[in-house]
Order: structure tokens, then sequence, then C-alpha cells
């Protein structure tokens, strides 16, 4: 009688955070064997319940990289910078140089696939279109100036695509779009604490399409991606469960808190160029802390811009497993079921009345 076949070897980056904590989730359930790269500061007590390995060090460290990835068969490097605001260093080291480190590493140590959570970002900022955007879309597609952000993920893209031109990386890349769900410490909170308040104003008509994905049916993907040849050097959009417009989405946010729907809405211009010159203000303070508005806020939300998902639907197999109201109401509930613990600790950037920030309320 043959012995069962073991159960991969996984190295996580980005394990105690949004997307990487669904995905530890789901490996040790399937009854993978799960190793996270943590900073020595990193709260492990979520991946210890689940019984992941942790491996304390930093992505800049080569030395700590190479032990991490010792014995691993997959890769799924989900730490990054986030967010729209920070230096162009900050955005190099944390994004651009910690995802070198860790690329070169797994291919000198011959690991079967690395999967790599890279954002729709990367596209940079189309134009307005009708026609979804697909993977072979060009990266760095009209990146404005001063979005670091952007910036960072089409650098890593075109790094980690050279290295897989190259043979020295088995390649696999997800772009996700706004991700939410259970253990988001920062987007959802914020964003109830602005329902609640009454601040949540629609950008535009709010007919536009939003793209915006459960953090567990991100994870199925990455998953999936993992497993299948056909992947291998392959890139695949993981942004939406269904067409959903922005006004629809915070509907059922609304829904879920128990508050009354948004109803005052915001001209796209006057969100983006307001947050635009709230951007050069407070980089002209050099103030640490992001406006409450910014040009990539009033985008995500106001845009006529969508993306393809059907070559993951194609070619994975991948079908998100929960609709819309049964993602948001578990994560709503998620965040209500322990608020003290689960508010964030400082102040994150919110798309919220411009005009109150313009005006310094």
């Amino acid at each position: 009688m043959s012995e069962p076949k073991a159960r991969p070897r996984a190295l996580v980056t980005g394990a105690t955070g949004l997307l990487g904590s669904h995905l530890v989730e789901r490996l040790r359930g399937r009854g993978d064997h799960v190793r996270a790269l943590v900073r020595d500061s990193s709260d492990t007590t979520f991946l210890d319940g689940l019984g992941v390995e942790s491996a304390r060090g930093d992505l800049l460290d080569v030395a700590a990289v190479e032990r991490a990835l010792d014995g691993v068969d997959v890769v799924y490097h989900c730490a990054a910078k986030v967010g729209d605001w920070g230096s162009w260093r900050e955005f190099q080291t944390g994004c651009v140089d910690a995802t070198k480190t860790l690329a070169e590493a797994a291919g000198r140590a011959g690991v079967r696939r690395f999967v790599h959570v890279s954002s729709t970002s990367a596209y940079g900022h189309p134009r307005d279109r009708d026609e979804p955007i697909a993977e072979d879309h060009l990266l760095g597609d009209n990146v404005w100036p001063l979005d670091y952000y952007t910036r960072s993920k089409v650098e890593c893209e075109r790094m980690l695509w050279g290295l897989s031109a190259a043979g020295r990386l088995p390649l696999t890349v997800i772009r996700p779009s706004w991700i939410f769900g259970e253990r988001d410490r920062t987007t959802i909170p914020r964003m109830i604490r602005e329902f609640r308040w009454g601040r949540v104003s629609l950008v535009g008509k709010g007919d536009n399409p939003l793209s915006a994905v459960y953090a567990g049916a991100v994870a199925d993907a990455m998953l999936l991606a993992a497993d299948s040849p056909k992947a291998l050097g392959e890139a695949y959009n993981v942004t939406s469960h269904s067409a959903i417009t922005q006004r629809r989405f915070l509907d059922m946010l609304a829904d879920a808190v128990g508050v009354p729907r948004p109803t005052f809405r915001y001209p796209y211009w006057y969100a983006f160029y307001g947050g635009f010159a709230l951007e050069l203000r407070e980089r002209l303070l050099r103030n640490p802390r992001p406006p409450r508005v910014t040009r990539y806020g009033a985008w995500l939300l106001g845009r006529r811009l969508s993306y393809a998902t059907e070559k993951a639907r194609r070619e994975l197999g991948w079908t998100p497993a929960l609709t819309y109201e049964e993602a948001i109401a578990r994560t709503v509930r998620w965040f209500l079921d322990d608020e003290p613990a689960r508010l964030p600790h400082r102040r994150t950037p919110t798309l919220v009345a411009v005009r109150r920030a313009l005006l310094g309320a």
C-alpha cells in the first residue's frame, strides 16, 4: 500500500494582513504545511491558532528569507506597502526591494511556483472605457505624478516578469482590486465610522462599475493558480464577484451596518482635483499622514472602468463562493462582534465630503 502524498509546504508573506490571513486559513484547512515570514513585532495569535509555523525575519534580510524558504514548494507573496501615501523610498523598500529579494531567493531555492499578489493598479490609470481591461493590457498606462503606490506595482511586475522570462522564477501573478473581508482593520472600520457619521457620499452619479472583491475569493483564486500547470507564466484579474455599481455596493454596506443609504454626491472632477489639491498641500507640509481625500480614492470609487475576470473563471475554474451581500454581511458582522478591538490605531485616508476637508473642518 502506497503512502499518502505529502501536502505542499507553503511560505506566505503578509500572513498577518487581510488577504494573507484568509489565504493561510484556506491552506491549513486543506492540510498544507504553512510557514509565515513575519516581523519580530508581528502579532501571530491568529496564525498560532491555525497551526502556522512562524519564521521571524525581514523581507530585506537575504539570510532570513533563505531560511524561511527551506523545504518550501510554493511561495505566496502577499506582503507589500499598501495605501496611496508615502515617499518613493518607502514604496521602493517595502514593495520593489522586498519583492526582488524574495523572488531571487525563491528562484535559487527551486520552488515549484511563486504566486505574486499584484494589483489592478499595475495597469496604471487607463482612461474610462466601456470594454473591461483584460490581462494583456499594457502595464503602467497613464501613471500619475507622485503616485508612488501605482509606480511600485508596475515596477514589481516588470522585475518579476523579467525573472520569469529568463527562466529564473516559476511565476503566476494575481491582480485583485479593492479587497475587503474579515480582519480588515483599515478600510471597513473607517467606512463604518463614516457611515455612522453620515459622511459617505457618492462620487459622480453612482452608476459606474465598482471593482471590489472579498479576500476569501482572492485566496481561492491563488490556490487554484498555484495548483494549475496552465497558470505558469500567466496573470489573472480577480476583481469582482459580478457586475456591480458604486451605488449598489455602498447601499449594501449601509444596509449591513444598519444606517441610511448615502444620497449626497459630489461630481467626480470635484472629488478628484480636490483630492489632488489636498495631496499637494500635505506634501508641501511634509505631513506623514495622508489627506482625508486623495486622487486615488476618488478614482477607485468614481471611475468608469472595469476589469475582465473571464480568464480566471475559464482557466482556473474560479467562481466566488459568496455573493456580494453574503461577503459584506460577513465582513461587517466580524467587525461589530468586537468593535473596540478592531478599531484602527490611527487615522487613515478616506473618501468623505471633499468640501469639508478642503475647508479644514
